[in-house]
């Protein structure tokens, strides 16, 4: 059974004031789960202990670098997205709000620091013949299996390609934000298997699918709420992968290959399967039985944000007013773990509410985080150095 500390008992563990110790919740050093009163936090005892022997290991820098890949202490500096106080913040401007109101398109002006009419200009960007074949093969097939071998081969380096040592080559800034776009527009298409367009990107996908305006206007806001994250593991990948000097189209497809991953954007698929099991009816019931076997409730919980994933609060009141029985798994959920939905819920919730294909809350998710991939490799490739950490070798030493 799980063990808890009071935030006072939290905090004389960790030889801190109760300040410092929400100072560690809103960095995700730390979370905190719902208490007996509305009030009141509580910790698990292990969260803490797990924090107190990382602050006493101190200033040993392989402890600390080891420390600071899991959720740990920044690792390098962006100008990009800033999360804080379970605020989220694109360029400075507060996420949510453009979300409200903003197009997609100008919010990745806004990450790519360029003008919204050169990077998404008129000019349909064009794809090689074999595209149209394999989309016609992989017919059937959900986003999610056949987004990465898509891409691959409806992009083209050439747009996007950077010069010796990561720098821009015989590239003008205006040419390179219309690659930006074009790339962005050809992963459009992958994800739902039509041709290249030059239309406002939630319109394709609302006439993909057949969506009403309310409908189209729900997918407008999970792309920007998608946008970007911080360093998460994927964008990650695709500074590492710019920092060698690649193209921003391999950015993207390492991008898209960590986000495959059950962790990370494959974690809808895990929300899907427990939304299946779980049903709509004796919710309680199944939930208890799956914390009873060991089993995890994926899509609830975030370390950045211990009172509540804000994305997925901004896209969830769209949705759960529509489906009572979907709020009492949310309410049960909060009431058995404490934890609150995060944004693969509110996607997942959003796929079954408007009704499309499986697998396309993971490709709104890759769609709307390309942007952030993009913003991630510009700024990496201006920085001009290359991410090459050292290991800590750990194995059996040679004779």
């Amino acid at each position: 059974m799980a063990v808890y500390l009071s935030s006072t008992e939290a905090a004389l563990q960790l030889g801190v004031s109760r300040q410092t110790l929400y100072a560690y919740v809103s960095r995700g050093l730390l979370q905190a789960h719902a208490g007996d009163t509305a009030r009141e936090s509580r910790y698990l005892t292990k969260d803490v202990e797990r924090l107190a022997q990382q602050r006493t290991r101190g200033r040993k820098p392989k402890e600390v670098a080891k420390a600071a890949l899991h959720w740990g202490l920044p690792v390098l500096e962006s100008s990009i997205t800033l999360i804080e106080h379970g605020q989220l913040f694109y360029r400075g401007r507060d996420a949510i709000a453009l979300a409200t109101s903003g197009t997609v398109e100008a919010v990745a002006a806004l990450l790519w620091q360029c003008p919204v009419q050169t990077a998404f200009g008129v000019q349909v960007p064009s794809a090689p013949a074999t595209l149209a074949m394999l989309q016609h093969s992989y017919a059937g097939r959900q986003c999610d299996e056949v987004l990465l071998p898509l891409f691959s081969i409806a992009s083209d380096d050439a747009p996007t390609a950077a010069g010796p040592l990561g720098g821009i080559w015989q590239q003008s800034p205006e040419r390179l934000a219309e690659g930006c776009g074009a790339l962005v527009r050809l992963l459009t298409a992958c994800l739902l298997g039509t041709a290249p367009s030059a239309a406002p990107l939630h319109e394709q996908c609302a006439l993909a699918w057949r969506l009403d305006e309310a409908g189209a206007d729900q997918v407008r806001m999970a792309l920007i709420l998608c946008a970007d994250h911080e360093l998460n593991a994927s964008s990650f990948t695709a500074r590492c992968v710019a920092s060698t000097g690649a193209s921003l189209r391999a950015a993207i497809v390492g991008g898209l290959a960590a986000l495959t991953g059950g962790r990370h954007g494959g974690t809808t698929a895990r929300v899907e399967a427990l939304w299946d099991e779980v049903g709509e009816t004796e919710v309680a019931l199944k939930l208890r039985q799956r914390l009873a076997r060991g089993e995890d409730l994926p899509g609830f919980g975030h370390h950045l944000y211990p009172d509540g994933d804000v994305r997925a609060s901004a896209l969830l009141t769209r949705i759960l007013p529509h489906h009572a029985a979907w709020q009492e798994l949310v309410d049960e959920v909060s009431t058995l773990m404490g934890r609150h939905p995060s944004i693969d819920f509110a996607l997942v919730a959003l796929r079954r509410h408007l009704q499309l294909p499986p697998g396309a809350a993971f490709g709104l998710f890759a769609l709307g985080r390309s942007m952030g991939w993009i913003a991630h490799a510009l700024e990496q490739r201006a920085n001009r150095s290359l991410i090459r950490p050292r290991a800590a070798y750990v194995g059996p030493r040679p004779e």
